[in-house]
């Protein structure tokens, strides 16, 4: 089972991005909700299909996503 099994990345769904179970909402609109002051509340109040654990995925993947560390291969 996969980390983040709520979050599903299909190429013909909404370009590829990380989605909220295969529907049309994804992560970064969550997250994008989140960051301007909406609560968990009132998102599922707009999204009725999400529940309040796609919401605290969306969190956790986010959270792991900015722990990853790039690193140059062709820098000197």
């Amino acid at each position: 089972m996969s980390r983040f099994e709520r979050l599903t990345v299909r190429p013909a769904v909404m370009g590829g991005k990380p989605c909220i179970r295969g529907l049309r909402t994804t992560a970064s609109t969550v997250l994008d909700l989140l960051a301007a002051g909406y609560t968990t509340e009132r998102i599922l109040q707009a999204y009725p299909l999400l529940e309040a654990e796609d919401i605290q995925q969306v969190v956790a993947h986010a959270a792991f996503r900015l722990g990853e560390q790039e690193i140059d291969l062709h820098a000197s």
